[in-house]
């Protein structure tokens, strides 16, 4: 097993300390809006529903991942645990971010993840709709990365 396809922690079956943990690990890798980096968290066959782009494998996610942030700049995503059972874990996210035009939108949605024995995602399913705002009504604000430990999740925002 290569460096790249050890077991990625939390493993499932998931619980009430692993499930939210898994999550946000998805969230900070999300936000380092590296195509490469977040593609290691899938199977190399991964399956993925993304509005209404069907891909499958690792190098179909870097191509759309790259697409997606040469498109919604200053991205920035929260996430947060709606529900989860055995080996799989559902969350609902809202992101903002602009176009090269300068038009911000927050971008609201839901995915359903189901994760093979090792931990890596085999089934990605999201439903996403925009939003436009305001550049005065964004919420995220932090430096681009990660977000920060003390920044409020999505219910603390109203979201």
């Amino acid at each position: 097993m290569s460096e790249q396809e050890k077991p990625r922690a939390p493993l499932p079956p998931f619980d009430a300390a692993t499930a939210p943990q898994k999550v946000r690990l998805a969230e900070d890798a999300w936000n380092t809006r590296s195509p490469e980096r977040v593609s290691l968290a899938y199977t190399r066959d991964s399956v993925w529903r993304n509005r209404s782009e069907f891909l499958s494998g690792r190098e179909a996610i870097v191509q759309f991942l790259t697409r997606k942030w040469n498109k919604e700049l200053d991205y920035r995503l929260i996430k947060e645990l709606w529900a989860f059972h055995d080996d799989r874990i559902a969350v609902r996210f809202a992101y903002e971010w602009h176009d090269d035009s300068g038009n911000w939108f927050r971008s609201y949605g839901n995915e359903n993840w189901e994760f093979d024995e090792y931990g890596f995602m085999r089934l990605r399913l999201a439903s996403i709709n925009d939003q436009r705002i305001q550049e005065s009504e964004r919420k995220y604000r932090w430096a681009l990365g990660p977000r920060p430990a003390d920044h409020a999740a999505l219910s603390a925002l109203g979201l």
